[in-house]
C-alpha cells in the first residue's frame, strides 16, 4: 500500500491543514480511523523528522532547520491525535550553526507504550508530521519490529526504507550500522560499475563538513525520510559511519599521511551522527546501551566496532587471548545487563556476525576476519556470558554483511556436543539482515557451498537486498526476510523470501510455512 504525502504550505496552520488529510494508512493513537501523516514546510524543513531511543516516558525528537543565518527559535508540540487536538507536551530549543542547525528534543511526560505524532514550528512554517512510540511496561503479548542495515547511498534507492514506512505493524525500527557510507565519486570499493546515485559530497568524506552533508544528502531519499517520519528507531553504527573496516585507533580506508589523525576524523563522524541522528547522550556518552519492552524483551546494543576493538589481524594465527571486539568494561556491563533483565527474550542487537563463517567445512577458515571470528577468544567470553548470564533465549541481530543468515549458535558447530537436526548444544541463534542496498555477491554462488560447510547455518542468501521483521511472541520469536526488487531505478516492489522461527527455552531454529501475522 502507498502513502499518499501531502505538503504543508509556509505559514499554513494546523486548523486549515486538516481538511488536507486523507484516510489512509493506520497510524494508531487515538484517532477513530487511521491517518496519513503530512508533510510540512520542504523549505524551511528539508530534512523532515525522526524519533528514537524510546524509554517508556521518553523520546528523543529530531528535525533541521534549513536556510538559517543566526539562531533559531524551534518550537515542538507532542500529542497523541493526528490532528493535534490536544497536546500532551510542548517547547521551544534553540539551534545554530554549532549543530549545523539540528534540533534534537528528550520529548519527556509521556505514557509508557503509547503512540505519539509531533510537529516543530519556526517562524510559522510547520514540519513534517512524525508518529513515534514510547516503550512498554509490565506484561507484553507482541512485538514487531523492523531490522535494517547498510545503506550506500551511492549504489541504490532505498526501497526498504519505503516499505518499512509502508507498515503499520511496527513497534520500532532497529538500525545496526552502516546508515551512511564514506566513499566519493569513483571510488574502488565495492564494484564502482554499481554507482547509480552520485555523492555529495563528491570526495570521500573526512572532515565535520563533509559528514554533515553526505548526512543532508540521505535525507533527500524519500523511502528513509518516510521511513523516519513513521517510525521509532534505535540505531547504532558500524565501520562507515566513519570509514572502512574501522577499530578503535585507526581504519582500514584511513590513511594518516593524507587524510591526517583518525581520531580527528573519528571525533568529526561522530559528532555529526549524534547530531543527524535521534541518539541519546553526546558522542562522549558510550554507543552500547539497552531499551526494555516490559516482560517480553531486552534490546542490548552493543558497539562490536569501536569501543575497545583491537585492530583486525590478516590470520587466525595472530590471535591471542588478550585481544578485545568489545571492552572488558563492555563484556562486564553485558553480562550485567543480561543477568538483571527480567524481560523473556533477550535481544543483542550488534554489527559483525558471531556464528563461525566458513567456505571449507574441512579446514574451517574463516571467511571474514573483521567480524567474531578475527576474534575467537572475545567470542568465547561472550558465549561464557550468555551461557552463565543469557539464559534460554537469547537471540543475536547482525547486519554489516550485506546478505540474509539464520544461524544457531553453538561453541562449536563442528563438534559432537551440537547436534544440527535437532540444536542441541545452541547457546542462541542469530538472525542477519541484508543490506538496504550494499551489494552481496549476486546469483547465490557462496550460498550452497556455506550451507554445506557450516552445518549451524539454516538459511543464506548472498544476493538480495531488503529487510527483516522480528516478530516476538511468549511462545517464539520469528525472523521474516523481505526482499526489494530494482534497486538501481526508483521502483521496487517486495516479496517474502524466508521465515525462521525459534520457540522459547529452545535455541533451535525451525524454518516457517508462511511469514508472522
Amino acid at each position: 500500500m502507498a502513502i499518499t504525502r501531502r505538503v504543508w504550505l509556509k505559514g499554513t496552520t494546523a486548523a486549515s491543514a486538516m481538511a488536507f488529510l486523507p484516510v489512509g494508512v493506520g497510524c494508531g493513537g487515538d484517532d477513530p480511523s487511521p491517518v496519513i501523516l503530512p508533510l510540512g514546510d520542504q523549505t524551511v524543513f528539508k530534512q523532515g523528522v525522526s524519533s528514537g531511543d524510546p524509554l517508556a516516558d521518553r523520546v528523543i525528537l529530531w528535525t533541521r532547520v534549513d536556510g538559517a543565518t543566526g539562531p533559531v527559535t524551534v518550537d515542538y508540540e507532542v500529542s497523541t491525535s493526528v490532528h493535534f487536538s490536544g497536546t500532551v507536551t510542548t517547547g521551544s530549543v534553540m539551534t545554530d550553526a554549532t549543530k549545523d542547525y539540528t534540533v534534537k528534543v528528550d520529548a519527556t511526560g509521556l505514557s509508557a507504550g503509547t503512540t505519539y505524532f509531533y510537529r516543530f514550528t519556526s517562524n510559522g512554517s510547520y514540519s513534517d508530521v512524525g508518529r513515534t512510540k514510547t516503550t512498554p511496561t509490565g506484561g507484553v503479548s507482541h512485538l514487531r519490529f523492523g531490522m535494517v542495515s547498510c545503506s550506500n547511498f551511492g549504489f541504490g534507492y532505498f526501497h526498504a526504507y519505503k516499505r518499512l514506512a509502508e507498515r503499520d505493524d511496527l513497534d520500532a525500527i532497529l538500525h545496526l550500522g552502516d546508515y551512511i557510507y564514506e566513499f566519493g565519486n569513483g571510488g574502488d570499493y565495492p564494484k564502482p560499475s554499481l554507482q547509480v546515485r552520485p555523492w555529495e559530497p563528491a570526495n570521500e568524506i573526512i572532515t565535520l563538513d563533509d559528514y554533515r552533508t553526505r548526512y543532508k544528502q540521505y535525507r533527500t531519499d524519500q523511502g528513509l525520510r518516510a521511513a523516519h517520519a513513521k517510525h521509532v528507531w534505535m540505531t547504532t553504527w558500524d565501520d562507515h559511519e566513519i570509514a572502512n573496516d574501522t577499530w578503535l585507533n585507526g581504519a582500514q580506508n584511513h590513511d594518516p599521511l593524507t587524510e591526517g589523525p583518525f581520531a580527528a576524523r573519528k571525533a568529526a563522524a561522530s559528532q555529526a551522527m549524534h547530531e543527524y541522528l535521534p541518539l541519546r547522550g553526546t558522542p562522549a556518552d558510550p554507543m552500547y546501551r539497552s531499551f526494555r519492552y516490559g516482560d517480553l524483551a531486552e534490546i542490548v546494543f552493543l558497539d562490536t566496532r569501536d569501543e575497545g576493538r583491537d585492530e583486525q589481524i590478516l590470520s587466525v594465527v595472530d590471535d591471542n587471548p588478550s585481544r578485545h571486539l568489545i571492552s572488558a568494561t563492555q563484556e562486564a556491563w553485558l553480562g550485567d545487563t543480561l543477568a538483571a533483565s527480567t524481560s523473556q527474550w533477550k535481544i543483542l542487537a550488534q554489527q559483525v556476525m558471531v556464528a563461525p563463517f566458513t567456505l571449507d567445512g574441512t579446514t574451517k577458515a574463516p571467511f571474514f576476519l573483521d567480524q567474531w571470528d578475527g576474534y575467537r577468544f572475545a567470542r568465547d567470553r561472550l558465549y561464557d556470558i550468555l551461557d552463565s548470564k543469557g539464559g534460554a533465549d537469547v537471540v543475536v541481530l547482525t547486519g554489516d554483511i550485506h546478505g540474509s543468515f539464520a544461524a544457531e549458535l553453538p561453541r562449536d558447530p563442528w563438534a559432537a556436543s551440537y547436534d544440527p537436526a535437532t540444536g542441541a548444544g545452541s547457546m542462541a541463534v542469530e538472525f542477519v539482515c541484508p543490506g538496504v542496498t550494499s551489494p552481496g555477491f549476486p546469483g547465490g554462488i557462496f550460498d550452497q557451498t556455506i550451507l554445506d560447510a557450516c552445518p549451524h547455518m539454516k538459511y543464506v542468501d548472498w544476493t538480495y537486498n531488503g529487510y527483516v521483521v522480528l516478530d516476538l511472541k511468549p511462545s517464539r520469536i520469528q525472523a521474516d526476510w523481505y526482499f526489494v526488487d530494482g534497486i538501481a531505478e526508483n521502483q521496487g516492489a517486495e516479496f517474502w523470501a524466508k521465515g525462521f522461527y525459534a520457540n522459547t527455552g529452545d535455541s533451535h531454529l525451525i524454518e516457517a510455512t508462511k511469514r508472522s501475522r
